[in-house]
C-alpha cells in the first residue's frame, strides 16, 4: 500500500516572520534615524562649534568697529607673530624628532631586551599618557630649576653661590620638557606594532649571524615605520598646541602661538588680534590633524 503525502494547505500572500509583520533586518525609518542623530549634533554645535564661531566672528571685528580683515593684517605684519610662528614650528619639529628617536630606542629595549619589570614599565606608559603636561614640567623644575636639586647639590659640593643649571628657562628647557612628556605617545603605538612582529624572523636572522643593528635596520624598522609615522604626526599636533609646558618653565623670550594668544587676550586686551592668532593656530592644527588621520589610517592604527 502506497503512502500519500500529507495535504499542505495553500497560503496566500507572503508568510510573516515570527514576532511581527516587518522583515527582520529592514532599515529603520529615515526620520527616526534623523531623530537619533539630532541630539548629539546639536550638543556638538553648542559646546564646540558655537564658541569657535564666536572666535572667528571676533577676529573680523576690530576695535574701531564694523567688520574688517584689519586684525589679520595687523597680526601678519607684526614681528611678534612671525617670531611666535617660527618658535612654534621649530620647537614642535625638534620635539617630534627627539620623541621619535628616544621613543624608538626605549620601545626596542622594552619589547626585545628581557629585564625584570618590563611588563610593568609597559603598563606604566599607559598611565603616563594620562598625566598633565604641567606635572612633568614641575618635576623638571624640582630637579633642574634655579633652586632645584641639581643646583643645590652643585653648590654644596663646590661651595659656589649659584649652580650651573640654567637651561630650563631657555628654549632648550622647553624642548627637554616636551620630549620628556610626549615620548610615551610615540612608544605606545610602537609597542603595539612590536607585539605583532613575527619573532621567527628575528630568530632566523640571528641564527644566520646577523647582528642586532642589522636586524633592527632590516626587519624591525620597516615594520615600525607606520607606527612611527602615526605617533610622530600625533606628537607634532600636540606640540604645536602645547601651552602648559611653555608657561610653567618660565622660559624667557620663548613665545609660541598659544602663549601669544594668551598675551594678547589677557595682558594686552587685544581680543580681535588674539582671536586672529587663534584662528591661524586652529587652521594649522586641523591641517596637521588631517595628516595624522591619513597616516593613522594607512598604518592601521
Amino acid at each position: 500500500m502506497t503512502e500519500t503525502a500529507p495535504h499542505v494547505p495553500a497560503v496566500r500572500g507572503r508568510a510573516r516572520p515570527p514576532g511581527g509583520s516587518r522583515k527582520s533586518g529592514s532599515a529603520p525609518h529615515p526620520y527616526r534615524a534623523l531623530g537619533w542623530a539630532l541630539p548629539p549634533v546639536a550638543l556638538l554645535a553648542l559646546v564646540f562649534l558655537y564658541p569657535l564661531a564666536l572666535v572667528v566672528r571676533q577676529s573680523f571685528r576690530p576695535d574701531t568697529g564694523g567688520t574688517s580683515i584689519q586684525p589679520y593684517a595687523d597680526v601678519f605684519a607684526s614681528h611678534a607673530f612671525r617670531e611666535a610662528l617660527w618658535t612654534t614650528v621649530w620647537l614642535a619639529a625638534a620635539a617630534t624628532a627627539g620623541c621619535l628617536v628616544l621613543g624608538f630606542v626605549l620601545a626596542l629595549i622594552i619589547a626585545f631586551v628581557p629585564f625584570p619589570g618590563a611588563k610593568a614599565v609597559a603598563r606604566f606608559i599607559d598611565v603616563f599618557l594620562s598625566f598633565p603636561s604641567f606635572l612633568i614640567t614641575l618635576a623638571l623644575l624640582f630637579v633642574y630649576g634655579t633652586a632645584g636639586m641639581a643646583n643645590g647639590a652643585w653648590t654644596e659640593v663646590t661651595g659656589a653661590e649659584e649652580g650651573p643649571f640654567r637651561f630650563l628657562t631657555t628654549p632648550w628647557g622647553v624642548l627637554l620638557a616636551e620630549i620628556t612628556y610626549f615620548t610615551p605617545f610615540v612608544m605606545r603605538p610602537l609597542l603595539a606594532a612590536f607585539s605583532q612582529l613575527d619573532t621567527g624572523q628575528l630568530e632566523a636572522a640571528g641564527s644566520l649571524g646577523a647582528r642586532a643593528p642589522r636586524i633592527v635596520r632590516r626587519i624591525i624598522l620597516p615594520e615600525a615605520l607606520p607606527a612611527l609615522a602615526a605617533g610622530g604626526s600625533l606628537v607634532l599636533v600636540l606640540c604645536l598646541n602645547e601651552f602648559g609646558i611653555v608657561l610653567f618653565t618660565g622660559a624667557k623670550g620663548v613665545t609660541t602661538l598659544p602663549t601669544l594668544v594668551y598675551g594678547k587676550a589677557i595682558l594686552e586686551s587685544d581680543y580681535p588680534g588674539a582671536c586672529a592668532v587663534a584662528v591661524v593656530n586652529v587652521l594649522i592644527s586641523v591641517g596637521l590633524y588631517g595628516l595624522y588621520r591619513v597616516v593613522s589610517r594607512r598604518a592601521g592604527a
